[in-house]
């Protein structure tokens, strides 16, 4: 009979979630890595650079490698000969080691997890709680999964129900377009076949606690039906040429993994679940003998990139005009300089609804800029912590109002645009301009000052006003409605050439 510890799964877990926050898994890297060298797109292959330079930064800096630092979900293995010394139900030991995570002193993290979910929404305050999943097993020890998933990225999960007679490769293929790219790609596929629709949900996000090896299946050949269609699947979802950040180019995903399970004669049960950029996940095991201890990488798994800030357009901000902004080509990187807004959800409803009874807004957007963000709280030394940006589709029904009633000028946000906030921005002669996802803390390092403007009581949803120097970004929306998320896909798949591209 083995002896486990409260305090021994408490820090255990906590440790773990700050691992997982700065360290992305060694075979991530080096698979993203060689993505990166085998990249013939010069935006996508930017993007990438961004990605492993940020997380190089994280590993050495231990700040988190985005500004979401995720929902916690915990699959627990817990063998039947053990015993808990222990006063805590496990869910609340669970939840007492994300507490301590997140509020630790040294590498604050963000607080996303909003209770009362279809009424106030009201934050936790400490991302509690975990979403946790527990099986018994045989054996006398507890193994544990803990993972930390974007909520860009969970947002793009799919279900169907198909019939036993269609075709998963086909589902999967006509629906990845659909996601955009506000999962943050080149990340994973997680797909669960069978079962019922919650049981291929958990196949699905089971999936991508999984390591990368699909090189590896290349190598020796599938040996049963899941691994020819990881293997089919791994080929055509990256020929659609959706690419890093959905620019267009060689790799969209880095692999995809495949679980399934017996289900009923009448149903093909399929859930899909992404895994984005910021990939994080770290297993362990207790055995009674004391906290788990997860063994830091070596700097030397990743590749020595710098980013070059001396290329792209220098735009500043406070000077800028709509006459200069209508001369900014779609894919033309900038840098900008000067003083930037931000907003993001919860501002954004606040903001319109505020317009709609004729009240006048707190902070005057004329001319300016908003950054669609909610940084992570500084610590020490820090003006802010890491600031990536949210996706940007999420505020596509605010941005009509915005750009009518507010004169913005510009936006800057994550992934692509739809077709109405293409349209408002085109017919107000605004841009859309797109900052990588999952380089967050590259892109705090630009920001020089911070302070909050409005909406305070909003936490990182609240109104900053930034203070920029040299911020990377891509004009991915001009003032004439070309969006590069249009044309970066449909260029690459047709240079791929292996599946056809359609024109509607």
């Amino acid at each position: 009979m083995t002896t486990i510890r409260q305090e021994d799964l408490i820090a255990s877990i906590a440790d773990a979630l700050q691992y997982i926050s700065y360290y992305h898994p060694v075979d991530y890297i080096q698979n993203l890595a060689r993505a990166w060298e085998r990249e013939e797109s010069p935006a996508a292959k930017d993007a990438i650079a961004q990605i492993l330079i940020n997380s190089r930064m994280c590993a050495e800096g231990h700040r988190p490698i985005c500004q979401d630092t995720g929902i916690v979900t915990v699959f627990l293995k817990v063998g039947m000969d053990v015993r808990w010394d222990a006063s805590l139900s496990l869910d609340d030991m669970v939840n007492e080691g994300v507490r301590r995570a997140y509020n630790h002193p040294d590498n604050k993290l963000r607080a996303s997890v909003l209770a009362d979910p279809a009424g106030k929404r009201s934050n936790t305050r400490d991302n509690t709680p975990a979403v946790i999943n527990v099986s018994l097993v045989p054996g006398g020890e507890v193994e544990v999964i803990v993972a930390a998933k974007g909520g860009g990225s969970e947002a793009k999960s799919k279900f169907v129900m198909l019939n036993p007679a269609d075709s998963v490769v086909d589902w999967v293929l006509k629906t990845v377009p659909t996601m955009g790219a506000g999962w943050c790609p080149p990340g994973m596929l997680g797909i669960g076949i069978g079962g019922t629709a919650e049981k291929a949900m958990l196949l699905a996000k089971e999936a991508l606690m999984e390591p990368i090896d699909i090189q590896d299946l290349v190598a020796r050949g599938p040996s049963n039906r899941a691994e020819e269609l990881r293997l089919e699947l791994y080929e055509k979802v990256n020929a659609l040429g959706i690419g890093a950040q959905g620019l267009g180019g060689l790799t969209t995903v880095l692999d995809v993994k495949v679980k399934d399970f017996p289900t009923h004669a009448a149903n093909l049960p399929v859930a899909m679940i992404p895994n984005c950029a910021a990939t994080r996940h770290a297993h362990f095991v207790l055995d009674g003998s004391g906290p788990a201890t997860l063994d830091p990488p070596s700097l030397d798994d990743w590749p020595k990139l710098t980013y070059d800030a001396s290329k792209g357009r220098r735009v500043h901000l406070d000077t800028v005009t709509r006459e200069e902004a209508a001369g900014w080509q779609p894919g033309e990187v900038l840098l900008l300089s000067g003083k930037l807004l931000t907003g993001r959800d919860a501002a954004h409803k606040r903001m319109v609804d505020m317009l709609s009874r004729g009240e006048s807004l707190p902070v005057d957007f004329n001319g300016r800029f908003i950054y669609y963000v909610g940084p992570v709280d500084p610590v020490r030394d820090e003006v802010v912590g890491p600031a990536g940006p949210t996706t940007a589709t999420r505020m596509d029904k605010f941005t009509r109002t915005m750009l009518e009633k507010t004169g913005l000028l510009g936006m800057v946000g994550k992934a692509e645009r739809g077709p109405a906030a293409i349209d408002a921005i085109r017919e107000h002669r605004a841009v859309y301009l797109m900052a990588v996802g999952g380089a967050a803390y590259l892109v705090s390092k630009a920001i020089k000052a911070a302070r909050v403007l409005a909406f305070a009581d909003l936490g990182m949803e609240a109104i900053y006003e930034f203070e920029v120097r040299d911020m990377p970004v891509t004009v991915a929306v001009d003032s004439r409605g070309s969006s590069v998320h249009q044309t970066g896909p449909k260029e690459w798949q047709a240079k791929i050439g292996k599946i056809p591209v359609v024109v509607v």
